[in-house]
């Protein structure tokens, strides 16, 4: 099937285009949100070659396809079929009513959704910059090694290191940017809210007021960069708030000049003096935890806490709570200067690999070609880190195979947290991550946790499915 015949039989399984409300798509899924639940042939869907799986919930439906075959069918669905895009001038009211209809069903289901909806589009961003600076910090340590020398070297380190900094030196003004999106506030009023979070000002701010500390300057109550992105987000929230009801106020003759000015007057006042020492308050606190959990000087506290976050994070991504990790991501980056949880959960995809290469075997042993050929497609992603087609093309429907990858995981888990990795950003979780991960022993360690998870995932499959579980 061609990805335009694909997308046709997608359309008209979803009740024809004038069923659906809006439609876009992440790096593995088709979403859109329905008018009318009753017109849409689910299980349809699921049996539609091409799909490898579908998550629904209430009137959103995902259709996942895989990563590249997403985008393309995306594409013709919007640009042949007629299906509206889902615009990122979504308003104010019709956010406020999507929360609202799904708060009865999980209030921590609403914010992962806030927050996916927030950081989704910015991913491939963070990965590039993640990228950048994990080869120009290689090539930096080769440099002063005097493995490579010359000022071209020099020349491409500078470069890559400008790139990624380039992003994630400003990563609370594109923050802001988009969380301004998603509340229904403008979106440039939203990075200026971000770049007040890492202006200089602030400090000479804290020293008028004495709230900020001389000899620990990281431990002031107001500083450059305190609260991170969890106050930009809270922050940009209270200014959609408060442009909303001035913008509703004012003149419309007045309005392209009173409103800017007293929306983020008032909201940068409220922002520096409230917002970012209680959000500072929090951050703080969470790295508390995570140091005492995840950089823990025990090793046996380590390796624990490391086999348990990567067994328990592919039902994190089943439930979509994963995209809720990245301010914990943010905040290490800021307040560490790496990310440790991210290696360490990144294990979680590579244990999907080690069961699906198992399942497959036998696949091949009893006849099941339909599972052969879904592995065959899904499996590519999964070593780069897109793990969804294996989850919801094999393991998820099969039911132990979820599990038995999850404990495979745990043991890459285990490994990475002991030798205490970390990334300088996030992103895909397979061998794409490795240039990712800080120094060449952290390189060498995550590679060598994501062979020790493959090998765990693959297994703990072999031991405990059977033949008979993969023929049927």
């Amino acid at each position: 099937m061609t990805n335009s015949e694909l997308a046709k039989v997608i359309v008209d399984l979803l009740g024809g285009k004038e069923n659906v409300v809006k439609a876009t798509n992440c790096m593995t899924r088709l979403r859109v949100t329905c008018k009318d639940v009753s017109r849409v042939d689910s299980d349809g869907i699921k049996k539609t070659d091409g799909v490898l799986g579908l998550v629904a919930e209430g009137d959103n439906y995902q259709i996942v396809l895989g990563p590249g075959k997403v985008k393309k069918v995306t594409d013709i669905c919007i640009n042949e079929f007629g299906l509206p895009r889902n615009s990122s001038d979504t308003s104010w009211k019709e956010n406020k009513e999507q929360i609202k209809s799904s708060q009865k069903k999980s209030k921590a289901k609403d914010i992962m959704k806030l927050i996916s909806e927030i950081f989704v589009p910015i991913i491939p961003a963070i990965i590039a910059a993640g990228l950048f600076n994990g080869f120009g910090s290689l090539l930096s340590q080769m440099i002063a090694d005097g493995v490579v020398s010359g000022n071209g070297f020099m020349m491409v380190q500078l470069i890559l290191s400008l790139l990624g900094g380039a992003f994630l030196s400003y990563f609370a003004i594109y923050t802001g940017i988009r969380a301004a999106e998603v509340f229904g506030a403008t979106p440039a009023f939203g990075g200026i809210i971000g770049g007040i979070s890492i202006g200089a000002n602030i400090v000479e701010i804290s020293k008028m007021i004495g709230l900020y500390n001389e000899e620990v300057p990281l431990e002031s109550v107001l500083t450059t960069g305190k609260g991170g992105i969890i106050g930009v987000i809270f922050g940009v929230w209270i200014l959609s708030i408060i442009e909303k009801n001035i913008r509703k106020r004012v003149p419309d003759v007045l309005d392209l000049i009173v409103t800017p000015f007293t929306a983020l007057l008032i909201t940068g006042i409220i922002f520096i003096f409230i917002i970012m020492p209680a959000a500072g308050f929090v951050s703080d606190g969470l790295v508390t935890v995570l140091t005492v959990i995840i950089n823990s000087v025990n090793p046996v506290i380590r390796v624990i806490s490391g086999f348990l976050l990567a067994a328990l994070f592919l039902p994190m991504v089943l439930l979509g709570l994963h995209h809720g990790l990245i301010p914990i991501y943010a905040v290490q980056l800021e307040q560490m200067g790496g990310v440790s949880l991210f290696p360490v959960l990144a294990m979680g995809g590579a244990g999907q690999v080690g069961a699906a290469i198992a399942i497959y075997l036998m696949a091949k042993k009893v006849g099941n070609n339909r599972m052969k050929g879904i592995i065959t497609g899904a499996l590519p992603a999964g070593f780069l880190g897109v793990g969804e087609p294996l989850i919801y093309g094999v393991t998820l429907p099969m039911g132990k195979p979820f599990i038995t990858a999850g404990i495979g995981a745990g043991f890459g888990g285990a490994y990475v947290m002991l030798t205490q990795v970390m990334a300088n950003a996030w992103g895909p979780s397979g061998l794409v991550a490795i240039p990712m991960m800080q120094g060449t022993s952290g390189m060498l360690n995550f590679l060598i946790g994501l062979v020790v998870a493959y090998i765990g995932g693959f297994v703990v499959t072999k031991l405990f499915i059977k033949d008979s579980d993969v023929k049927e």
